[in-house]
Order: structure tokens, then C-alpha cells, then sequence
């Protein structure tokens, strides 16, 4: 989940350092769940780094109610594009690493579970609306103190990611918005004539009935096989073991099978998830779709609780799986 992957508006890194100074703040978080276990045969050096970076993000300035600017300058170590404020491509790492780093370093680091849980309130207070008419919970972006009702496909992590916390035993409350999340989620691939979401979604603040809640502009019509969804839905029924989650999965599932499936074999991302006749494939399948996606698939369709135990091990957002240090 995330900024996974080099496909087309990725977070993956920002701009290359050796090219600019400016960096996505995702990048400088990323690296953490990255590293081998400190328990492993390895030099120090590597995790003092990490753990430098960490303590810096942590006070930096230019937050706003634990949401991070998007980039990083790394000449001067400071945000830049100051105000804009986004879970969507090339900041949503930050978020999930600063839990996901938290529970695999056996709940020790305070310090990146108060910037978790201040994030996870920011959220609350300035992304997150309702859409009209179907009262459909999103989070979207905010400009300079200016909310716009966009949503990433890729902030669909967020559901899985609050849900785990929940889990490890963050607030009851993170469970309930994961939960409404994810039926936002699942919508943005139901509401679609393919039953795939696209790459990006608007969502309508209008009470009229003759608008839908799900809107899409034709530029973000097309997907490219993203995991987020079906992350999320992996970890919202190996955590309640409610079957509508998997009953979602497999009508993704066949979505996939019937529009995106090559005859000699493969996937292909499509342009235009509204259009069954002509979804328009691309001739390309992004590896995320193998190492994430169907990965995902498979582990949301298992009734093993034990196989690859959310107690055990915490997945990167590259969807391995890394195992959880033991307390000293």
C-alpha cells in the first residue's frame, strides 16, 4: 500500500536527489521498515541513520496537527511546498511507517506513535468529509487552507493501516473509521462500470440527489492494478473475520480476471475503468500487481490466522514481510 512501485504518479522517491535536493517525505520515512532487524548481523550505522532521520522528521516544523508537507529539501534538512497536505502519492508512507516502524521495533519508539496518533487526528480535523448523497467517508487534500474533495486510490491503505493499530491496541475509534473507509473503497471500484477504481476520484459535498457521491474526471479514469484496496481488505477481515470483505476481494478479483487479463497470459493496466466494451488496456502490468497485489488476494482469501500472524510480522509497503523484534 502506498507509494509502491515506479508507476506513473508514484511517491516513490519525489524528485532523484542527484538531480534536486528536494525528496517526498514517503522516501525519508521509507527507509525503516527497509532495514534488516538490528537482531541480524549488520553494522549500527544503518539504523543510528534511520533512527537520526526519524528524531529530525519528528521536529521539524511546517507540520500541521501531525500532517507533513510533501517534500523534504536534503541540502537543509526542512519541508518545502509548505500547505499542502495530502495521504496520496508521495506522502502516504509517512503515514503507515510511523506505525508500522513502531510495532516492528516492539512498541519502544514513543515518539512515532505520538506523531502516528497526532497524524491520525490531523486527519480527523482537516481531511476528512462526507460525500453527498450517500454519506460515503473520504479523506481528501488541503492547499494552503483550501479543501478539495480528491481522493488517491492510493490513500485506500489507510483503512488497513488503521485498522492494524487498532489491533496493537491504538483507540476503538481508529477500527470504526477503517471500517467506514473501506466502504468508501470499496464503492470507488463498485461505482465503476468495470467494478476497477481509477487512479483518482472526486468526491461530491452537494446535496443533490441527481449527483453521484463518486466522481471521476477522464484524465484519472484509468487503474493500474493497484494493491491498496485489496491490502485493506486483507487486514480488515484478518482482523474482524467479517466475510463481506472477502466477498469484496473476489468481485475485485473478477474485475481483474474479465478486464485487465491478457489471453497469452498476464495483466494489463487499463485507461479507462468506465468504459466495459473498450477499457482500453496499456500493454503494461506494474510488478506491484504480482509482489502486492495478488499477494494481497491470496492472504485475504486464507482462513489461516497464522499465516503470516499481524502479531508476528508487519508488512513494509512493498508487501514484505518482516518480522516483529521480540522486547529485550
Amino acid at each position: 500500500m502506498s507509494t509502491k512501485g515506479g508507476a506513473e504518479n508514484r511517491g516513490e522517491g519525489g524528485f532523484s536527489p542527484v538531480v534536486s535536493p528536494v525528496v517526498a517525505a514517503a522516501s525519508k520515512e521509507r527507509s525503516p521498515l527497509c532495514s534488516p532487524p538490528c537482531s541480524l548481523p549488520c553494522p549500527p550505522l544503518p539504523q543510528e541513520a534511520v533512527e537520526e532521520v526519524t528524531r529530525r522528521v519528528h521536529s521539524l516544523r511546517g507540520k500541521k496537527d501531525g500532517l507533513v508537507p510533501m517534500f523534504i529539501n536534503t541540502n537543509s534538512g526542512l519541508f518545502t511546498h509548505l500547505g499542502v497536505f495530502t495521504l496520496g502519492a508521495r506522502a502516504d508512507s509517512y503515514y503507515e511507517y510511523l506505525l508500522k516502524q513502531w510495532i516492528q521495533g516492539g512498541k519502544k519508539e514513543t515518539q512515532l506513535l505520538e506523531d502516528y496518533l497526532e497524524a491520525v487526528e490531523g486527519i480527523k480535523k482537516h481531511l476528512l468529509h462526507r460525500s453527498e448523497p450517500g454519506k460515503l467517508t473520504f479523506v481528501g487534500e488541503l492547499t494552503h487552507g483550501r479543501f478539495s474533495a480528491k481522493m488517491d486510490h492510493l490513500v485506500c491503505f489507510l483503512p488497513g493501516t488503521l485498522a492494524l493499530g487498532a489491533h496493537h491496541g491504538l483507540p476503538a475509534d481508529h477500527m470504526e473509521l477503517a471500517r467506514a473507509l473501506m466502504d468508501t473503497c470499496y464503492q470507488m471500484n463498485r461505482q465503476m462500470e468495470t467494478g476497477l477504481s481509477p487512479e483518482i476520484v472526486h468526491f461530491n459535498l452537494h446535496p443533490q440527489k441527481s449527483c453521484k457521491d463518486v466522481q471521476v474526471k477522464a484524465a484519472d479514469r484509468h487503474n493500474l492494478l493497484r494493491p491498496e484496496t485489496v491490502e485493506s481488505l486483507f487486514y480488515l477481515y484478518r482482523l474482524t473475520g467479517d466475510r463481506k470483505y472477502q466477498d469484496w476481494g473476489w468481485e475485485i478479483l473478477r474485475s481483474f480476471n474479465t478486464y485487465t487479463r491478457v489471453p497469452s497470459g498476464g495483466y494489463s493496466s487499463i485507461s479507462n475503468v468506465q468504459d466495459p466494451r473498450n477499457p482500453q488496456p496499456r500493454d503494461k502490468m506494474e510488478s506491484f500487481f504480482l509482489g502486492e497485489t495478488l499477494k494481497y488476494l491470496y492472504l485475504l482469501f486464507s482462513d489461516d490466522p497464522d499465516l503470516l500472524s499481524l502479531d508476528t510480522y508487519v508488512f513494509n509497503t512493498e508487501a514484505h514481510p518482516l518480522p516483529i523484534w521480540a522486547p529485550s
